[in-house]
């Protein structure tokens, strides 16, 4: 694959506002597009937020590809991008926090659902239970939802299997259960990098406004990027080595539709 352009979708979720969210998500993925990049990655739970539940309840979570997601999905085909897109699922009675992988033809490769759930606002989700990396033209991925990354057990079975990087949508500012390392230590401890999609704003109780959206390697941050607005940050990476070739994000702030 040699050296492509991948973007982050720094976004400023608002919790709840599910169609508004929607519509950044993808008027940032045109966006991210438009600039060459060539995989795109949104923040955990874009579509909703954490504290969604105490909001707009649960009902509303559909089995997936719902709607919205096909209509993503016919976007991703026309843009002839690969996108991780992090939404809620609904599969029999049980709720999942999942990250899908939609590539360059439209189509649902894989999906991950967040193990490590015991953070997720009023316990709303059931936790995964796979543990494999999703092959993204020809690469070995392993998606990591935000407290995936928390304990090395999730990390550790990816890189059994075969993956080559880890991509994290994340919802993980600092503060009292903040990150403490972890990133730097999934890293160090694998020996593979890690690539970390961050938001912005705040929710009820949680404040994202200096949440990082990182790249970590040999358990270095390499690449960071905090700001309160919501933002698309793109940088080259080379697939065959496996590291960043930009020594910063570009950085395209955009305008979240509720400010005009």
């Amino acid at each position: 694959m040699s050296v492509r352009k991948v973007a982050l979708l720094h976004l400023e979720t608002v919790p709840g506002a599910v169609e508004q969210n929607r519509y950044m998500i993808v008027e940032a993925i045109k966006h991210a597009a438009s600039v060459g990049a060539e995989w795109i990655v949104t923040p955990e739970l874009a579509v909703c937020g954490l504290q969604f539940p105490q909001l707009i309840g649960t009902d509303w979570i559909q089995p997936q590809p719902d709607p919205w997601m096909q209509q993503v999905c016919r976007l991703v085909r026309t843009l002839k991008r690969t996108v991780f897109l992090s939404c809620p699922e609904r599969d029999g009675s049980r709720l999942y926090n999942t990250v899908f992988v939609i590539d360059s033809a439209g189509e649902i490769i894989g999906r991950h659902r967040k193990i490590n759930v015991l953070s997720d606002s009023l316990s709303w989700s059931s936790p995964g239970d796979v543990a494999v990396p999703i092959e993204c033209g020809g690469i070995k991925v392993g998606v990591l939802v935000c407290a995936d990354v928390y304990t090395p057990n999730i990390a550790r079975a990816m890189k059994f299997e075969g993956a080559q990087m880890f991509v994290s949508p994340a919802s993980w500012g600092p503060g009292l259960h903040g990150p403490n390392g972890e990133w730097e230590q999934r890293t160090h401890e694998t020996g593979i990098p890690l690539i970390v999609c961050n938001r912005t704003g705040a929710e009820k109780t949680l404040d994202f406004w200096k949440a990082p959206s990182l790249v970590v390697q040999d358990g270095m941050r390499v690449l960071t990027h905090t700001s309160e607005r919501s933002a698309v940050l793109t940088f080259d990476w080379d697939f065959d080595r496996m590291v960043p070739r930009s020594s910063r994000y570009s950085i395209d702030y955009i305008r979240n539709s509720h400010t005009g």
